[in-house]
């Protein structure tokens, strides 16, 4: 049975997250400001639905979703596309396929103790976050 993911998570750590969102054509200035945030997450993971907001000064991105079921991802707020994402376990990580412009773009999320890891890519490049859970 795979991880219970609810809780909220705070920023630890990043790695490579300018050249990933070059990858996704982001523009130098935005890369610059994104580099410089440190978001938080939380999730709410109901049997086969799931919630995760990340949260910045910026602004916040929610995605609310069925586990295993297609549907149209708006990214307009991180780089103005729109995919075919599914989520769904590959044994206890969560793992998101985005279909769309770019090539290998998606993420997975796993527990190491009470840290989250992100692991996000598109094209060639994969940047790293790491969360710690607080509650």
């Amino acid at each position: 049975m795979p991880p219970n993911l609810t809780g909220y998570y705070r920023f630890v750590s990043q790695e490579n997250m300018d050249n990933y969102l070059r990858a996704l054509d982001i523009n130098v200035v935005l890369r610059k400001l994104v580099c410089l945030l440190k978001p938080d997450k939380e999730i709410i993971h109901t049997g086969d639905h799931m919630v995760i907001r990340t949260i910045t000064s910026l602004r916040d991105y929610v995605m609310d979703f069925d586990l295993g079921v297609q549907f149209e991802e708006d990214l307009g707020p991180v780089d103005g596309r729109k995919c075919q994402t599914t989520v769904s376990w590959e044994g206890d990580q969560l793992v998101c396929e985005q279909l769309g412009e770019k090539r290998n773009r998606g993420w997975r999320h796993w527990l190491e103790g009470d840290q989250l890891h992100l692991r996000m890519t598109a094209e060639d490049e994969v940047c790293v976050q790491v969360f710690q859970k607080v509650k």
